[in-house]
């Protein structure tokens, strides 16, 4: 890794609000304001933000769409001295959002990546929600297909770690029933919505509870979610959760009530625990 080059401007990695605009650092408008231009995942969004603050700084779009091309033009402005802020629409940049390769590209070149630290969903959820928090795990958003999903919650049916995950309004009844399958509907979790914003919520309870909460209030399946899961716990629970992923990886290609069999023999969790049949 180059040395940063002494003439070259610096690229700050600038957290922003994920609701309350207060929570804004004073020294992440200091540097919205030094910098030479802000690369904003969103103009249209940033530009309210800085408005908000009086911060006429210019804005460049970095988005996923255009960072592999964006990335080479803004590292030859930060080698020629100017220096960049990377902003996404909320929270703390490349968590779930564009920026790697920037990022990379920049170091790579030997220029200067500062942080300036500051809100991240994922972090306030985890603060909150009162589940283990000395170890946890991001997963960031499942996939969008049933069958990517259910492969990659099968695989984390052993983690001992808290899970968190991000969702979105459309998709949170079809991951909480995916979560249930997966994990059991008796696993503890949390369901953080709308952090920092007028309509917070933060439910507890097991995922049986969380998504019977959804199904019954409209108001629940509206905003941003933060999903956070307790880990298998126990003995107990580490069988099961290999039970549930080994018999989802062998109900693929056999009938149910025999992957289940196969399953409970391989990991001596209850076979009806795995199927009802």
């Amino acid at each position: 890794m180059p040395e940063p080059e002494s003439t070259a401007g610096t690229l700050h990695v600038v957290a922003t609000p994920i609701g309350n605009l207060g929570d804004l650092s004073p020294r992440a408008q200091q540097i919205l304001r030094a910098v030479d231009a802000v690369c904003a995942e969103d103009t249209r969004h940033s530009r309210q933000l800085l408005a908000h603050f009086g911060i006429e700084t210019p804005l460049l779009a970095l988005h996923e769409h255009n960072e592999d091309r964006q990335a080479g033009r803004l590292v030859a402005r930060l080698r020629a001295g100017d220096s960049l802020a990377l902003v996404s629409d909320a929270g703390t940049p490349l968590v779930s959002d564009p920026g790697y390769r920037l990022v990379r590209a920049a170091r790579e070149a030997g220029v200067r990546v500062s942080p300036v630290p500051g809100p991240s969903a994922l972090v306030a959820a985890l603060s909150v929600a009162g589940l283990a928090s000395d170890r946890f795990a991001f997963e960031g958003f499942l996939p969008a297909k049933a069958a990517a999903r259910r492969e990659r919650l099968a695989r984390l049916a052993g983690e001992t770690r808290t899970l968190i995950f991000y969702e979105s309004a459309h998709r949170i009844a079809e991951s909480l029933d995916a979560l249930r399958e997966a994990f059991g509907g008796e696993r503890p979790a949390v369901l953080a919505r709308e952090l920092t914003k007028l309509f917070e919520t933060v439910l507890d309870g097991s995922l049986d509870r969380l998504a019977e909460a959804i199904a019954a209030d409209p108001n629940q399946r509206r905003g941003e979610f933060v999903i956070l899961v307790q880990g298998a716990g126990d003995d107990v629970d580490a069988r099961l959760a290999e039970g549930r992923r080994t018999y989802a990886t062998l109900s693929a290609h056999l009938p149910p009530s025999t992957a289940a069999k196969l399953a409970a023999e391989l990991t001596g969790a209850p076979r009806r625990a795995l199927y009802g049949g």
